[in-house]
Parts: C-alpha cells; sequence; structure tokens
C-alpha cells in the first residue's frame, strides 16, 4: 500500500479521494445490528495498512500502491468483498513481517475500487467488526490468517454513557472550530450522526493522534470506555489548539504593535523633516557642538565622542536611550580642567578670616601658611585639612570664609549617618536610577575644578552591608591618589587633586585609623567668654537684628547682659545656644514694638531675666577650705572647662575604700593609686601605717548625675585624701590638675587653657600643674593669664607640699 495520512473531514456523501492520492476518513451512518449481523470467514485475507486504523462502521478511501496490496484488492473485490484491515507498528517498513503487524484489527468491506487519472489505484472499505488474529496461515501471495471475531459492548439506557457521547460531540466541534484545515461540513456530519457507535468510532478514527494511541482504542471492548478515553485525548488537543491560539494571537498583537510604531515613526520622521530635522540629531549635534568648547585633555575627549557614537546607534523610544543621553550630558557638566584663579592677596585672605571669625588663631595662621606656600610654588597639591572640636565653635562656616578668602567656589556635602559606598562612588550606569557619587555631583555643582570642599561631620560616617564609606573616602582624601578618582558612574578617572578639602569632626575617637591618617588635624576649641562676648557684639547680634527687622536704634546689649546670657543660660564651648538666646531676646523686643510698649531699649541684667527667665545655669564658685579633705581640681569637658570637688570622709572600720559620683574606670583607678601610694608613704607624711585598716575611706565627687572620667583628678584624690589621713586644711583659693603614677610621678594632660579659663571664672588665684604643661600656657594669651599664679610640680610630695597647710581642722576626725 501507499502512504496513509490523516488530512481532515470530507462530505460523506462525495466519497472522493483527494488530489495527493491520500484518505479523507467517510462514515456511513446506520444501524450497527448490520455490522453484527454480517458473516464472517474463519480465514480472511490481510491487508497491511500504513499510518492509519479502521474502526467498525467508518468508511475509509485508501490509495493501494504495494504490489502484494494490489493483487489482494482484485482477488476480494472479484469474490466476497471482505477482507482484514491491520495496522503496520512502524509505517516507514515497506515490506512487513507478521512480527510487523498488530493482533487486533477491522474486519472490512471494498465498496468500490477506482483507477485514478494519476494511474494509481484507490479503493474505499468500510470497517465491519473488530477481530483478533489467532494465526497467519499464508503469506504469499499475501497474508492469509485465521481469525476471532470480536463484539463490542454497548451499554444501553445509560445517563453516563449519554453523556459522554455529548461531550465527545462539543470537543469534536469545538475542534473543528479551531483547526483552520477542518471545512465547515465536519460540524453539520457530527451533528447530525445519531448511532453512538458510528460516533465514538467516527471520532476515534478522525483524531489527531498516532497509530498506537488509535491502535489501544480499538482494542478495548467496550464503546462507553473507548469514549471516555477518547474524551481525554480530545481534551488534550483542545488545550493544546487554545494554547496555539492564544500564542499567535500574543504574536499577531505584538507584531501589528511594532508595525504600529513603525509607521507612526516614519510619518513622525516625515514631519520632523519638514519641520526642520529629527530632534534626536539636534540633540546628537548640540553634544558634539558643547563638547568643542570644552577644555577637557584627548583622552576625555576621545571617551565622550565614543559615548556619543554609542547614543547615536541607540532607538529613541528604548529606555538606554534616555541613560545614555543623561550619562552624555552629565559627562558635559562636569569641569574637566576648568579652575578658578586663587587670589593670593594674604592681607586680604587674613582680614577676610579676621571680619567672618572672631579668635581660632591657629586655624588662620594655617590657612594663609597653606596660601603662602601655594603662592610661591603655585602648583602645589592642597592638603587635607581637619578641624575638629565641639558643636558650634564654627567649623563649618569657617570653610566658606576660606573660600571667600580664596575666591574659589564653595561646596558642602554632610557625611552624618552616611552609610552607602555608593553614595561617595556612584553606581554604575547600567544600574536604575543610577547617579553619579555625591563628590562629583557636587565637582558639577561647583562649576570648577579646584573649590574649598567642605567634608561636614566625618566622624559621623558608618559602616553597613552596602559597604564602608570611610573606606571610599581613603582614595578621595589622599594627595598621592586623587588625582585620578574613579567614579563607578563616570567610569573615567577625574582629578581631584587641586580640590582643598576641608573635614570637620566633633571627635578624632570615631574616625577610621586610615583615614585619620591622611587628615592634617588642627584642633578648634571652645571660646572663651570673653570671646563670646566680642562674636555676639560683632556677628550675633547685628544678624539676629537683621533676621527680625530691627536696627542697632531700636536695640542694644550691655558687657553684662551678654555675659549674663553665657553665663546663666547657655553652657557650650561653641555660640549656637548663645544664638538662639539673643534670637529669643530679639523676638520679645519685636513683639513690644509690634504692640508700641514702652521697654529699655539699653539691655541690662534685669531686663534679659525678664525676657528669658529664671537663670539656667549657676555659676561654679569656689567654697573655701573650711574642711579637711575637700580639694579644688579643675576638669574639661565638651562645652568648655570646669572646676570640680572631690570629698573625702573618713569612718571607722577595717580600711575599705568606696568610690561615688558616677565616676569611670579611669578616675577610679586614679582614687586606688592615690590610696596606695599614700599606705606606702605614710611615713613622710607622719602617718601611722595601721592608720589605714582602721578607718574606711569615702572618695565622692559632687554632681553625681554627671558622667566623668579620666586620668587628670590623679593629683586632685591624692591631695583630697593626704588632708582627710592628716587633717590639715588645703590652701585657699588654689586649684590643681594632673595624672599621677605609682611612683609618685605628676603627669601632664591636655585642656589645659579651658581649665585655666574655668578656674579664673570661680575665683580660683592658685593652680598646681605637672612641670610638662608649662609649655601649654606659651600658646594663652597674656590677658587670660593676669591675676593667676602657677605652681610647676614634678612628684606628688611636690603637691602636697604647696597644697596641705600645716595648721589642721578645729575638731580632728582622726586620731592617729
Amino acid at each position: 500500500m501507499g502512504k496513509i495520512k490523516h488530512t481532515g473531514y470530507q462530505n460523506i456523501f462525495t466519497g472522493m479521494v483527494d488530489n495527493d492520492s491520500e484518505f479523507i476518513p467517510i462514515i456511513a451512518d446506520g444501524d450497527d445490528k448490520e455490522l453484527k449481523n454480517t458473516e464472517i470467514p474463519d480465514v480472511l485475507p490481510i491487508l497491511p495498512l500504513r499510518n492509519t486504523v479502521l474502526f467498525p462502521g467508518v468508511v475509509l478511501p485508501i490509495t493501494v500502491g504495494r504490489e502484494k496490496s494490489l493483487r489482494l484488492i482484485k482477488d476480494v473485490y472479484a469474490g466476497g468483498r471482505l477482507l482484514g484491515t491491520i495496522a503496520q507498528k512502524d509505517y516507514t517498513i515497506d515490506k512487513p513481517k507478521t512480527t510487523d503487524l498488530f493482533h487486533t484489527g477491522t474486519v472490512a468491506e471494498i465498496l468500490k475500487i477506482l483507477e485514478m487519472p494519476d494511474g494509481s489505484t484507490s479503493v474505499i472499505i468500510q470497517g465491519k467488526r473488530r477481530y483478533n488474529i489467532l494465526e497467519f496461515v499464508s503469506e504469499d501471495p499475501y497474508f492469509k490468517a485465521k481469525i476471532d471475531p470480536l463484539s463490542d459492548f454497548v451499554p444501553e439506557n445509560d445517563n453516563e454513557f449519554s453523556a459522554i457521547v455529548g461531550s465527545l460531540k462539543d470537543l469534536s466541534i469545538k475542534i473543528a472550530q479551531f483547526s483552520a484545515n477542518v471545512p465547515p461540513e465536519a460540524t453539520f456530519a457530527v451533528k447530525n450522526i445519531e448511532n453512538s457507535t458510528f460516533l465514538i468510532n467516527f471520532i476515534c478514527s478522525n483524531t489527531d493522534l498516532n497509530v498506537s494511541d488509535k491502535q489501544n482504542l480499538l482494542e478495548i471492548e467496550s464503546i462507553k470506555e473507548r469514549g471516555v478515553q477518547a474524551i481525554s485525548y480530545l481534551v488534550k488537543e483542545v488545550q493544546m489548539l487554545e494554547l496555539k491560539q492564544d500564542i499567535q494571537k500574543k504574536v499577531k498583537t505584538d507584531m501589528d504593535k511594532q508595525q504600529r510604531e513603525f509607521m507612526l515613526n516614519q510619518q513622525m520622521k516625515t514631519i520632523q523633516d519638514e519641520l526642520g530635522g529629527n530632534p534626536v540629531e539636534q540633540e546628537i549635534n548640540e553634544l558634539k557642538a558643547k563638547a568643542k568648547e570644552k577644555k577637557w585633555d584627548e583622552d576625555v575627549a576621545k571617551f565622550f565622542e565614543k559615548e556619543v557614537e554609542k547614543l547615536g546607534r541607540l532607538n529613541p523610544a528604548a529606555g538606554e536611550y534616555s541613560v545614555q543621553y543623561t550619562f552624555c550630558q552629565t559627562l558635559l557638566d562636569l569641569p574637566w580642567d576648568e579652575y578658578t584663579k586663587d587670589n593670593f592677596d594674604l592681607k586680604n585672605a587674613s582680614k577676610v578670616l579676621d571680619e567672618d571669625h572672631y579668635g581660632l588663631e591657629k586655624v588662620k595662621e594655617r590657612i594663609l601658611e597653606h596660601l603662602a606656600v601655594l603662592k610661591l610654588k603655585n602648583d602645589m597639591k592642597s592638603p587635607i585639612l581637619c578641624l575638629y572640636g565641639p558643636p558650634g565653635v564654627g567649623k563649618t562656616s569657617l570653610g566658606k570664609s576660606v573660600a571667600r578668602a580664596l575666591d574659589r567656589n564653595y561646596v558642602r556635602i554632610s557625611l552624618g549617618g552616611l552609610h552607602d559606598e555608593s553614595e561617595i562612588r556612584g553606581h554604575r550606569k547600567t544600574y536604575i536610577g543610577a547617579m553619579p557619587g555625591r563628590i562629583i555631583q557636587n565637582i558639577r555643582k561647583a562649576k570648577s575644578s579646584n573649590p574649598v570642599f567642605i567634608l561636614d561631620e566625618i566622624d559621623k560616617v558608618s559602616k553597613h552591608f552596602h559597604g564602608d564609606p570611610a573606606s571610599a573616602l581613603l582614595e578621595v582624601l589622599d594627595p598621592e591618589q586623587n588625582g585620578e578618582f574613579h567614579d563607578n558612574y563616570v567610569e573615567h578617572d577625574y582629578d581631584l587633586s587641586r580640590v582643598m578639602f576641608i573635614a570637620t569632626a566633633n571627635t578624632l575617637s570615631t574616625i577610621a585609623p586610615p583615614l585619620r591618617d591622611r587628615l592634617e588635624l588642627i584642633e578648634v576649641s571652645g571660646y572663651l567668654v570673653e570671646e563670646k562676648i566680642e562674636i555676639a557684639k560683632r556677628h550675633l547680634i547685628p544678624k539676629q537684628l537683621e533676621n527680625h527687622g530691627l536696627t542697632k536704634k531700636d536695640v542694644s546689649f550691655s558687657k553684662d547682659a551678654i555675659e549674663l546670657v553665657i553665663d546663666g543660660y547657655t553652657r557650650e564651648s561653641g555660640v549656637r545656644e548663645l544664638d538662639k538666646k539673643i534670637a529669643k531676646v530679639v523676638r520679645r523686643i519685636a513683639k513690644k514694638i509690634a504692640f508700641e510698649e514702652s521697654y529699655n531699649k539699653k539691655l541690662s541684667k534685669t531686663d534679659i531675666k525678664e525676657y528669658l527667665g529664671v537663670t539656667e545655669y549657676s555659676k561654679e564658685k569656689y567654697q573655701g577650705n573650711d574642711f579637711a579633705g575637700v580639694v579644688t581640681g579643675l576638669a574639661w569637658t565638651a562645652v568648655g572647662g570646669e572646676i570640680l570637688y572631690v570629698e573625702t570622709s573618713l569612718s571607722k572600720g577595717k580600711g575599705a575604700l568606696t568610690l561615688t559620683g558616677n565616676l569611670g574606670d579611669v578616675m577610679k583607678e586614679s582614687a586606688m593609686l592615690a590610696h596606695e601610694y599614700l599606705k606606702s608613704h605614710a611615713e613622710q607624711l607622719e602617718l601611722k601605717p595601721e592608720v589605714f585598716n582602721n578607718w574606711n575611706v569615702h572618695i565622692h565627687v559632687p554632681e553625681g548625675a554627671i558622667p566623668k572620667d579620666g586620668p587628670s583628678a590623679g593629683v586632685t584624690m591624692v591631695t583630697s585624701l593626704a588632708s582627710a589621713f592628716t587633717q590639715r586644711k588645703v590652701k585657699k583659693n588654689l586649684a590643681m590638675t594632673g595624672e599621677i603614677t605609682l611612683r609618685g610621678k605628676v603627669l601632664p594632660v591636655g585642656g589645659i587653657k579651658e581649665k585655666i579659663l574655668a578656674a579664673k571664672r570661680a575665683g580660683i588665684t592658685e593652680i598646681i600643674l605637672s612641670e610638662d604643661n608649662k609649655k601649654n600656657l606659651e600658646e594663652i594669651k597674656n590677658i587670660y593669664l593676669k591675676g593667676l599664679k602657677f605652681h610647676f610640680v614634678k612628684t606628688i610630695m611636690d603637691v602636697l607640699d604647696i597644697a596641705l597647710l600645716k595648721t589642721k581642722v578645729e575638731k580632728p576626725v582622726l586620731v592617729n
């Protein structure tokens, strides 16, 4: 036989084959009793079928091509016209053997033989009844076999069977509607088949299944089970057809959308050409025109040209176009090799610094030194200055003054709380929403490559899982590296070597050591009361008068009034709180003027108390030397210097040492050192050693709510203990500071300037310092040292000789 291929449905009345000589299934609707009553001989000639399975009742036109098959057809047609059809397991085998055939087939009747115009022979056969092959009796001239006819079990009056038949009809009609190869007549044929057995066999024959699946259907004896199995196959086919249809619709929609966009773009291009050109081309031409005006070097020019060419190749409707355009615009906006001219008039620079800030002599001197070197050499890399000190002393505003003195542009970024490394280095432009880092952004804002750049709060940079910004700052703040600073967004090295970076910090302890090593540290200490008075007169009061719409004629502050605001209402190193209090006073006066109320234009202490209320802070005063064991010490705090008292009391006991007053570990260690020193040097103080075992010692530092720590109270504690044990009074109006060792040495401490001023404010006239602190007095103006007597000591015994008087208290506590 020739090849047999399923191609679809055909009108049941035609019985004609197609021009390709391939079969088209046909059905003859009728009574299935006629098929059961057909007399079937025991031995039948067997016709192998390629690529199809014949079902009972189905009329099938086939093309016969093999010589054996032609002879079989002619012999059968001339005789009883019955033969057995059987499907080949592999349709590619041209000369099948008995092992190549299935064992269940369908008895068929030859209805007609047709000689086709192309010379081929077509035969129309109809399936009658299923059978099983018992054994083959002959293979020449064609296959003959003994068969066993099979009966199909058809249920009667079964509602479930009726539902199965209905489902098969619906699924078949749905497939016919989905498939473009199925003619409309097929739907008509299925709808009009009344015999359920014929309907199931017809659908099984025409389902687009492979031969093995159809053979499985044929071997099912129950028509009902055959229908159920057919439904499972049809459901899969319907799902596949629906999926194909959805994909085709989607593809068609996408194609229609692209075609529509293409047509619109073509029309837009035509309109734009009529109006004077394509805006995309105009944008690119504008970028190239601006690039010609830039002063950048050849490497940057080539880099930019390459990026613009990449922009020209992109589709303007694509998202990458806007990203690339923004990148090119950023490269253009950066001030490559653009510098402002420095003003090297050092007298003018000094004048500007003095105008903007009172005091800060060290800082001003360092800046003027830098300008002097820059003026002489003209190509010095800018150092990285770091101004550190308490809040409100003018560290940030000093940067503006430096920029004004140099005639440089000024930019500032706050690093407080910064925890993402990309904030410094930026993101690669492939990320959504990518932008340059804060350094490059501010350089673009400055419009020059040598601005004064303030890195505010550098001590508050924090680590995070996004990276360590402090490590990213290492390259920025290294004069040897920042000439080739790499920003991830810009993707090209940028020269920061001529930027004057000024960092500010409140403390150095939280700055990473590698970063601190790159900074030139300049301490900006707190202001003295005298300096604050001058700052208020020169800067704060005029600023607040202007902010509130007043003039000098409306109000003025006396020196006593300003001093009261400083001492009674603020406690800080800087002047930020002072500025707020002055603003509050000026607001009250503005209100009185607006309500036309009378007020004193020259403000006194009484007026300040009226406007600001009860004083918030009390000034610490010296309390005398009436008690043994009470010594005045000097302490440094973030808001300036203060005096503190160390009190020692003794009680009968076993020599226990108790420390109170919210003391830190270092301060506690100083107390233990002092106690142990006195034990080992009792004879020098004319004390019996056993006295330390009979008396408990309690050391207290007042104002217990305030944490206190540091080694500088060492000499104060040893003096307090010595005074308590010897019951000798401490010298009047005397204060001291210094660290002690177990060997009796007095070591130097810091914050000398602030401590001296605190002592002076409290009425102290004599101060004990370590010999090594003598050099610190050279940095303090003489006006602040006037009226003070200094004692420089090397050992603890020197301290006790100066501090303790020979006279004892009237009622001594301790009896040796």
